[in-house]
């Protein structure tokens, strides 16, 4: 007859699963704690490049320019260690998977990371410069831009972020083909929807205004067009 574990032993199990668990989480925790109080000591520089599309920035309030600075540090210090947290994901879910599995999960992750850091550079040094440029021309000599540091990191990460994720599109499109769940002709066939919920999807995504907006969807289409194309040869 073939063994059957007791209730210990599963409970054991699920023990040794949660704590491996936790331990995997503290370890991406402190990689991101570590990284974080090493980029506060570069903060004033980061902030100083990360300012160069808008120029000078102020600050309306005593501890505005310090929280900043402490924000900054801290979504530098995630970025940099975002590649050690999914090679801690990885190990987590590494003994749960089939061979095929980790051999699509070793490709997937790494390509993932890197088409988000392709389209936060993207953002940052394509979009951000012609869309602060089309803003600020809205200035005059009796209207002044005057751009506070805090609001300004806000409206760079709601406009970098989105463009990290959405550069996760090829993957995404192949992925639900390769499930079955739609066709690459299915698709083709959409397209003209597709470009229309881009639009939508970039309307809610970035900054109020057309440029962004705009600027947001070429890239999108692109990104479309060419996992059309990579899922055509693939399949």
């Amino acid at each position: 007859m073939p063994e059957t574990k007791s209730n210990s032993e599963l409970e054991m199990t699920l023990v040794e699963h949660l704590t491996e668990l936790r331990s995997r989480l503290i370890k991406a925790l402190v990689s991101v704690f570590i990284f974080s109080i090493l980029a506060y000591f570069f903060s004033e520089e980061l902030v100083d490049y990360l300012s160069q599309p808008v120029g000078e920035l102020v600050f309306l309030s005593p501890a505005e320019a310090f929280i900043t600075h402490i924000k900054v540090a801290i979504l530098a210090g995630i970025l940099i260690a975002l590649p050690f947290v999914l090679y801690q994901f990885w190990k987590f879910v590494l003994p749960a998977l089939k061979a095929n599995e980790k051999k699509f999960l070793f490709t997937l992750l790494p390509t993932s990371l890197i088409l988000f850091y392709a389209g936060i550079i993207f953002g940052f040094f394509i979009v951000l410069p012609l869309g602060m440029n089309f803003l600020l021309n809205f200035g005059s000599p009796e209207l002044e831009a005057m751009i506070s540091l805090d609001q300004y990191v806000s409206f760079l990460l709601a406009l970098l972020i989105p463009f990290g994720l959405i550069f996760q599109m090829p993957l995404i499109l192949n992925l639900i083909i390769r499930m079955g769940i739609v066709t690459v002709s299915t698709l083709t066939a959409l397209r003209k929807y597709v470009i229309v919920l881009i639009f939508v999807v970039g309307a809610i995504l970035t900054p109020p205004d057309i440029i962004t907006q705009a600027m947001l969807a070429g890239p999108l289409i692109l990104l479309f067009e060419g996992s059309l194309l990579i899922a055509k040869i693939i399949n």
